[in-house]
């Protein structure tokens, strides 16, 4: 694989997709909280130490299946669409950059969906058969902090590859914004979608 700093020049062979493939099945299993619980360490694979993506396409990924109808999980195929482009050249590489598209966002749903949907499927059956053990509670009970910390480093690793380039007065900013949309979330029964188009129309008026 060619690690190059412009990503239309990446190249990737049959053994770079197998590796992707697999390790997106390994984050299948240990993705506790969701797959949105995986992305620090997708960001380390993808962005930082293979260049597969830009800052830029990793965070716009999360954001949109964030913000779009649908289960939050799209957002790994939205990545394997990128890391396809970028293998084609990008976008401008016509159909064969749609086609390499469509398979890097195939490969990437499935390997990231079927693992960890056929573990749950089984484990749930016996969780459910056994839920009075205090094995099982106290395993769930522990289960709790591990996904709000993967969560906080998430929305840590988000908001810093944002603002790479950004002032400090901006920084502040963006950091306020956030604390302060975490504690409405937390405090009140404000909607989440008001507070995604908020965070659209401060964007958009290019205030953030």
């Amino acid at each position: 694989m060619n690690n190059l700093e412009s990503l239309d020049a990446i190249t990737l062979g049959a053994l770079d997709w197998l590796h992707l493939f697999i390790h997106f099945i390994e984050l299948s299993f240990l993705a506790v909280g969701g797959a949105i619980s995986a992305a620090p360490d997708m960001h380390r694979y993808l962005v930082v130490e293979n260049h597969l993506l830009t800052e830029a396409q990793f965070s716009s990924s999360i954001t949109l299946a964030q913000v779009a109808p649908g289960p939050n999980v799209l957002f790994v195929p939205l990545m394997g669409w990128n890391i396809g482009l970028n293998s084609a050249g990008g976008i401008q590489a016509g159909w064969a950059a749609w086609g390499w598209g469509l398979f890097g966002a195939i490969l990437c749903m499935i390997s990231i969906m079927l693992p960890s949907s056929v573990m749950m499927y089984k484990v749930s059956q016996w969780g459910h058969k056994n839920s009075q053990l205090k094995s099982v509670r106290a395993f769930k009970s522990g289960l709790a902090p591990i996904v709000i910390g993967l969560m906080i480093s998430t929305g840590w690793l988000l908001q810093k590859g944002q603002h790479i380039e950004s002032s400090n007065t901006s920084l502040v900013m963006s950091w306020g914004l956030t604390a302060l949309s975490a504690i409405l979330v937390w405090r009140t029964r404000i909607h989440l979608l008001w507070l995604l188009g908020l965070g659209a129309l401060l964007g958009g008026l290019g205030i953030f």
